[in-house]
Order: C-alpha cells, then structure tokens, then sequence
C-alpha cells in the first residue's frame, strides 16, 4: 500500500473535492556593532527537565523528515532553523549560574535599525531592541551545545572560522534577558550606513541636525524587548512633510558599547522596498536542511549571485528609495543578518521576529503582523515587495497586501526557487496571484530578470520571463501543477496528479 506524505495531503484533499465535483475549469559611524554575542531567546519550555538534552532534542525533532525529506519545519513554511529557544531563568538554571553571578555581569543591548515616520507633531521613530546580559560559558560547554544545530557533523569537524562562528552563535542563543529595565539613547548624524557603493551607503541622507537624547518611556518586558514610536525633537531635521529625503541618524544606546544602530526617518510618500534575505538578498538553501543550518550556523553569509549589485543599481537610480530588510530569523540570531546586509547592500532600516513570536505557529503570523505595521505606519507611502516561493507565509501575504491595502503595492518580484535550484522539492501556492493585475508581479529566476523594469511607474514584469502561473499548488513531483491555470481539466489531472505525487514520494522517500 503506498501513502501520501503528510505534507501533500491538503493538496490530494483539495484536488479531490475538485473531482467530486466533476466540474471541467476553463497566481558609525555605527551601523550595527559588532558584538560577540546578543538576541533573546524565545520562551517555550514552560516544565523543563535538562534544558540542554531538552533542547537539543527539539532541534534534531523540529528537522525530522516527512515522507519526501521535506523537514516539518520547511513543510510549515516557516523559514528557519531555529525554533524554541530557551530563556532567561531556563538558561541560568540549566547552566548553573548564581544569581549573585547574574547580578556582576555587564548589561548590553541589541538594538535594531528602525524607521521613524512624520505626523502633526513631528517625527516619530521606532525603538525596537533587546536588553541581555551575557553569561560566561566554557568553549567545551559551547561546543556541546552547538553541536545540538548540527546534522551529520559537530564543531570539532568545522573548519577554526567556521567553529568559532558557532561557538558565536549559540553564545547568542544562550543569553539572560533582562527585564524591567530602562533605557535611554542618544541621536546623532549618520555619516554612513550601508554598502551600495554611493557616497553614505546609499538609502539615505545625512541630515544637518537632530542631536538629542531619548528616554524610551517604557520598561523593557519580561523578555527584555522594548518596542515603540517615540516622538523626537526636530532639532534642525527636516520637516517630513516638506522633503522627500530619507535621513539617517545614529542611535547610541546609553551605557554600552553594544547598542548602537542607525534609524531611518521616511518622509509620507515615496518608494519603499521590504525585502526577505534568506535565499533572495544570501545562499541559505532553507529546504535543504543540512546545507541550511551550516550556511546560517558556521559558513560566511554569501550573496545570492549578483543580487548586490541589482540593489546597488535601484539605490543609485531611484530617488528617495527607503530600504527595510524583514526576516523571520529569530532576533537573537539576527546580528550576523544586520552586518552582512549593511556590509553588502543599502543600508536600510530591519524587522526580525521578536521574542513574544516564539514558536512555529507564531512565526506563521509574524510576516504579516510586521508587514501591516510598516504599511499602517507609512499609508501613502508604495511599497516593492522582495522575496522566494520556498516561504509559504511570503506567498501567502505578499498578494494578500494587495486587497489589504488597496494601491500600496507596487511590484512583488519572487524568486523562484523551484526553478533555480534542484535541491527545492518544496511545492509553493500560487492561488493568491489569481486575480492581481499582472504587470504588478514577477517571478523571476536569476537577479539580471529584475534589469530595465520601470518600478517607479508600477511596469514590473520582465515580458520575456515565462510566468507558468498555474493558480494553485506548484513544484509537486514529476513537475506536476495544480490550479485553475494548469493545462487540462481539472478533475481528470487531479486524480491523475494524487496518484503520482503517491507514487514519487512513496518511491522518493525509499531511496528509489
């Protein structure tokens, strides 16, 4: 008897109910500092035995294989590695730690690029961050904890780069929130931020003035974040409403040399880009678990092809263009993300997953909640919408912010990862695309495709690119396509199209 993988079944459901009905049919100065370790870590266990067997465990149970060697996490579409990590008072315990110890560490703060908008009271900018304390912890004991993200290979087998990138990461994992705590910043002109090869890293201007300091008005949460918009005294800024400038400040933050960022002030109206990163802006190869892990884990982030230089080019020729780079990676992880993005591409304003968004349900929710706000904060504003089909959140979303916030969306472009690399056999929903006008989506396979589009005017698709938009369940085995836009009837291909994808996974899943 063959069965279907769990991860085909709502395909073979919903080609099914086609059948039945037999229906023939006819889409600084600081920019981020360098810091051995930072992020928060998100809170899961609630009954914890041994956090370091428990969690090591969940790592290796979050990428065990369904039927076709598709990892439950990658069948969920949520685009990391890393879920469930432990927290505060679970890291103290399980790592011995007094609280008397707790109590001498230096406190840091990871604070986060962020934008700030105009209003009738001036400028508002987001704060957004973490505040940590760093405990010490043995290379050995790293190491064995490391090994926990690992498949087939541990620390003591990475090259000395690569296992001290490791060891960096996890120390970043492993980190004491700190709650209840105040902080205060101090704004200053941004010289430069960002890698676009334009005089201050593209993506912005620096401004005349705007030299302050800032008390955030609340206290950090029981996780240590702090996020909120905060009215700033314009102290020789420019108005919002009298410019078109992006203006770029750099945010201090008081008594740590870890918390420095650049904050981005975005007039109302102009051009922003959200772009995704992993497997669009760098090589991740999220649906390929082993490669994925050592390429987010130990392996230097490298650019996709010659995707810099596509943004280079929309950063020098575009005027005004605000940049904001938005990955689900949780934001204990994400300071390897900001340093590579601002050592490669404009600099730009970032949105990570915060620790109240913890678990794989959670970050299902959290593209669209961060997606919403920048759209909410900025509703004259149009918006160039960039990432991959390997996320099921991001084909999902990203048309549906077309009906959400009707004329906001300029261009989505996709890459298609089916398309460009054999190791995706991640099927990915086109439905969402159905009724969207055209000209207004791409998907593209290598970045020269996104060349000689006229974004500024909505003209976003690259004519001589082939679409294939089936309007339904695309990348199935045997190069099968599900929907309303697939070649035949629907009802005869469907019965057809179950019983192959039954076969090739069945067969795939064996090693056959």
């Amino acid at each position: 008897m063959l069965f279907l993988p769990l991860f085909l079944i709502p395909f073979a459901s919903a080609s099914l109910a086609r059948v039945q009905q037999a229906a023939p049919v006819v889409r600084i100065s600081p920019t981020i500092t360098p810091s051995p370790v930072l992020w928060d870590p998100t809170r899961t266990y609630k009954h914890r035995r041994d956090i370091v067997d428990d969690f090591k465990a969940g790592v290796h149970s979050a990428l065990t294989f369904l039927g076709s060697n598709v990892p439950s996490y990658v069948a969920s579409g949520v685009p990391n590695f890393f879920q469930e990590f432990p927290i505060g008072e679970d890291v103290r315990s399980s790592l011995g730690i007094e609280p008397s110890q707790v109590a001498a560490l230096p406190t840091q703060v990871l604070n986060i690029p962020g934008y700030g908008n105009w209003t009738d009271r001036g400028w508002n900018l987001r704060f957004h961050g973490n505040v940590y304390k760093q405990p010490d912890i043995s290379q050995s004991k790293l190491d064995d904890l490391a090994d926990g993200f690992l498949i087939d290979t541990s620390v003591d087998e990475l090259q000395p780069d690569e296992a001290a990138q490791a060891r960096n990461l996890t120390a970043e994992i492993y980190i004491l929130q700190q709650s209840n705590e105040d902080v205060t910043f101090t704004l200053r002109p941004a010289p430069t931020a960002g890698a676009s090869g334009e005089q201050g890293g593209g993506g912005a201007v620096t401004p005349s003035g705007g030299n302050q300091v800032i008390r955030f008005p609340h206290a950090t949460t029981e996780e240590g974040d702090y996020d909120d918009f905060v009215q700033i005294e314009s102290n020789g800024l420019e108005d919002g409403n009298a410019t078109s400038n992006i203006q770029r400040l750099n945010v201090y933050t008081a008594g740590t040399d870890t918390g420095n960022a650049t904050a981005y002030l975005v007039p109302d109206t102009g051009l922003t880009i959200i772009s995704d990163i992993d497997d669009i802006l760098r090589i991740t190869k999220i649906y390929q678990p082993k490669e994925g892990l050592l390429n987010s884990f130990a392996r230097p982030f490298v650019p996709w092809k010659n995707m810099p230089d596509i943004y280079a080019n929309w950063s020098r020729s575009i005027p005004d263009f605000h940049f904001h780079y938005l990955t689900t990676t949780p934001e204990q992880i994400t300071r390897n993300y900001m340093d590579f993005i601002y050592k490669t591409y404009p600099g730009g304003s970032f949105d990570t997953r915060p620790l109240n968004f913890s678990d794989v349900s959670a970050t299902l929710h959290i593209r669209k909640f961060l997606l919403d706000k920048i759209f909410q904060t900025f509703p004259k504003r149009k918006f160039i919408l960039v990432a991959d089909t390997s996320n099921s959140d991001v084909m999902k979303n990203y048309p549906q912010m077309v009906t959400d916030f009707p004329g906001q969306v300029q261009c989505i472009f996709l890459r298609n990862t089916s398309a460009t690399d054999d190791g995706d056999r991640f099927p990915y929903d086109t439905s969402g695309f159905k009724n969207l006008n055209t000209d207004t989506y791409m998907f593209f396979k290598v970045p020269d495709d996104l060349t000689n589009l006229d974004i500024v005017n909505g003209h976003c698709a690259n004519r001589s690119i082939a679409q294939n938009l089936t309007f339904g369940y695309q990348g199935l085995p045997f190069g099968i396509n599900l929907g309303d836009g697939a070649a035949g009837h629907v009802g005869a291909r469907s019965v057809w199209a179950i019983a192959a994808i039954t076969l090739g996974s069945t067969l795939f899943a064996m090693g056959m």
